[in-house]
């Protein structure tokens, strides 16, 4: 059983910094790309940033410039670090993993439970 388990949100005030974690753990044969996807109230989940094996990586034009995806194989583990934040930056964070788990054929996102981040103005 694979979980992925997120922390590091909280309430910061505008131009502030916080750095989120997620690290996935269980019977994990290989990981692909992680990630991290927000869900503001009222709105559609949108990308934030993603880093693959290769650490290629890939941004929300809203977050360029501000926000940094690393990510750790060894711990099977991406961070988000997120400076100058905004009000608009308020949302539920979610981590992703697309990964192989152990005795399975597929490559296939998991997903962690959300971890809010407020940004007040």
């Amino acid at each position: 059983q694979v979980q992925l388990v997120e922390s590091g949100g909280g309430l910061v005030q505008a131009g502030g910094s916080l750095r989120l974690s997620c690290a996935a753990s269980g019977s994990i044969f290989s990981t692909n790309t992680m990630g991290w996807y927000r869900q503001a109230p009222g709105k559609q989940r949108e990308l934030v940033a993603q880093i693959t094996g290769g650490r290629f990586t890939v941004y929300g034009d809203s977050v360029k410039g501000r926000f940094t995806i690393s990510r750790d194989n060894g711990k099977n583990t991406v961070y988000l670090q997120m400076n100058s934040l905004k009000p608009e930056d308020t949302a539920v964070y979610y981590c992703f993993s697309t990964l192989r788990a152990t005795l399975t054929p597929s490559t296939i996102p998991y997903w962690g439970q959300g971890t809010q981040v407020t940004v007040s103005s």
